[in-house]
């Protein structure tokens, strides 16, 4: 893979000039990637900078994927408005396994070299905390963008947020990283990591970041908390029916970050997202996902079908109030939401539109509730 190709579609590479350099010098190089394993999943705008990362480890170099166990503790205060709620031991000791897994669908697994930075957090002392909160000041963090902006508006910026840049930066340090990888949300940690690794003694990495993918309303950048994101662990049939609800205006750019080698978007966009999401959902789920996908999608929507494989549920007998059964059984976000679709028709029972806010269980025995496009499920009343 040429020079040419592992710069593609890169939006910064800093300092200029340095990765071309050290490419041409021959030794393979670390290229580290840290992801912190905050949710359970990672999704499409994860699989940008995966998919970069792969490019590396193709062209012969080290990939270095860092499973950020305790940053994760802290929260990756980039981008954010407010402070990250901070997420359990436990649950990110989950999720870490569900990262790595899903990140080999598309990393080589026995070309990929996978680190946690809790070997190294997690037994540090005082001193060497002291030794790495002075390698940078109070005044470069605080022009970050994000902490400046809440600065100026009187919010809040915990001291434990100041540390994660420096925690990040640290993860160079310790694993000698020659590039690093991110989108472009995470260009002021990959720049401090360079002066952090310059202080410990070591060669400064050079920073390559890559473009942020929207969600799938086209507006916001694709994430768990928005409920806009593709994730790469969810059925194919989810996957193909969330790419078909991707603006129009946003197909080139799917393409081109998620699949740059297949041709450009040319033909009616209706055929060119079933086209994304056989790729998509092939990718993940291999040869045939993505042909079954689509059959499922039109049997689901264009010809307003009931899936094969509806999920029975059970409900005790008596009055059913049908907002609650839509928010426990069917994933409707909440009550309120659940009595706007109820009110809008957009609750069905076998295919009929049901509007009130309780009904007969005996009614519903044996039959399908639909809420919205994507849920479903069979009823069984139980004694």
């Amino acid at each position: 893979m040429s020079t040419q190709d592992l710069l593609a579609r890169a939006v910064d590479v800093q300092p200029p000039g340095e990765l071309e350099e050290r490419l041409a010098a021959g030794r393979p190089l670390r290229v580290k990637l840290g992801v912190d394993p905050t949710a359970p999943d990672i999704h499409l705008g994860h699989a940008v900078v995966l998919g970069k990362l792969r490019e590396f480890q193709d062209a012969g170099h080290t990939a270095v994927l860092v499973i950020g166990d305790w940053t994760a503790r802290v929260g990756d205060p980039s981008g954010r408005s407010s402070t990250r709620p901070m997420v359990s031991a436990e649950e990110i000791e989950a999720n870490a396994e569900t990262y790595q897994s899903q990140a080999f669908t598309i990393l080589d697994p026995d070309r990929t070299e996978v680190r946690r930075n809790g070997e190294w957090f997690a037994d540090m002392g005082l001193e060497p905390l002291f030794r790495l909160a002075g390698t940078t000041t109070v005044n470069q963090l605080l022009r970050r963008r994000d902490f400046a902006e809440r600065m100026a508006d009187d919010r809040p910026v915990s001291v434990l947020e100041l540390i994660y840049p420096l925690m990040q930066a640290y993860d160079s340090v310790m694993l000698d990283a020659d590039v690093e990888l991110g989108g472009t949300d995470q260009l002021f940690n990959l720049m401090l990591g360079r002066e952090v690794q310059q202080a410990y003694g070591g060669r400064a990495q050079v920073a390559l970041t890559m473009p942020i993918l929207p969600g799938t309303d086209g507006v916001r950048r694709m994430s768990k908390s928005t409920g806009n994101y593709i994730g790469v662990g969810e059925a194919p049939e989810e996957q193909f029916g969330k790419v078909m609800s991707i603006p129009d205006a946003q197909m080139a750019e799917f393409y081109d970050l998620l699949f740059p080698q297949q041709p450009a978007p040319s033909g009616h966009p209706n055929a060119e997202k079933r086209r994304l999401g056989r790729l998509v959902t092939e990718r993940f789920h291999g040869a045939g996902a993505g042909e079954r996908a689509e059959a499922h999608f039109d049997r689901l929507f264009r010809d307003r079908g009931t899936p094969d494989d509806v999920r029975e549920v059970a409900i005790l007998g008596g009055t059913v109030h049908m907002p609650a059964l839509l928010v426990d059984e069917l994933g409707v976000g909440s009550r309120s939401e659940a009595r706007r679709m109820l009110q809008q028709g957009g609750v069905s029972v076998d295919g009929e539109p049901v509007r009130d806010v309780d009904v007969d269980a005996a009614t519903l025995e044996g039959r399908v509730v639909r809420a919205g496009k994507k849920r479903f499920a069979r009823i069984r009343v139980s004694a």
